[in-house]
C-alpha cells in the first residue's frame, strides 16, 4: 500500500493535478477542515470537478482537518503544538470514523492526502500518513 501526500502552497491547480497523475493517484482525499481557498482552483467544488475531468476521484473528509488552534500553531511554525492538538482531535468520534474510512480506501486505491502546506513535515497530513504507515504498513510518498 502506498499513500501519497501533497500540499498546494505555491503551486497551481494544474501543477498539483500533473503531480497526482504522474504518481498514478486514483483518489484525492482533502483533509482540510475548511475546503475553501483563496488560491484559484483549490476550493472544494472547483477542485473536485477539475480532478474528475482528469480521471481522479475527490473526497473531502472534513473530520480529518485540523482544528483552528492546530492551523494557527502550524502557521506559526509550532509543529509539536500542532501535532498535539491534532492528536487530541483524532480521538473524537467523527475523526475516528473518517480515519477508518480513509484507511479502508487507502487499502483499495492509490490515495493522496491534500492540504495547504508545501512542506509535509509542518502539516497534519504527515500525522495521518504516519499513522497509516504504522497501522496499515503504508509506504508514504510526499509529492
Amino acid at each position: 500500500m502506498k499513500v501519497f501526500t501533497i500540499g498546494y502552497e505555491g503551486a497551481t491547480q494544474a501543477q498539483v493535478i500533473d503531480r497526482l497523475k504522474a504518481a498514478g493517484v486514483d483518489l484525492l482525499v482533502d483533509v482540510r477542515a475548511v475546503a475553501a481557498s483563496r488560491r484559484a482552483g483549490f476550493s472544494k467544488t472547483i477542485l473536485g470537478e477539475s480532478l474528475k475531468a482528469e480521471g481522479i476521484d475527490y473526497l473531502h473528509l472534513r473530520g480529518l482537518g485540523t482544528p483552528k488552534a492546530g492551523r494557527d500553531a502550524a502557521r506559526k511554525g509550532h509543529v509539536a503544538e500542532m501535532r498535539a492538538i491534532f492528536a487530541d482531535h483524532l480521538a473524537e468520534p467523527q475523526a475516528q470514523m473518517e480515519y477508518e474510512r480513509l484507511k479502508a480506501l487507502a487499502g483499495e486505491k492509490r490515495v493522496a492526502l491534500l492540504c495547504f502546506e508545501a512542506d509535509h513535515a509542518g502539516c497534519h497530513r504527515a500525522v495521518l500518513a504516519e499513522r497509516l504507515s504504522d497501522e496499515a504498513g503504508a509506504s508514504v510518498i510526499n509529492l
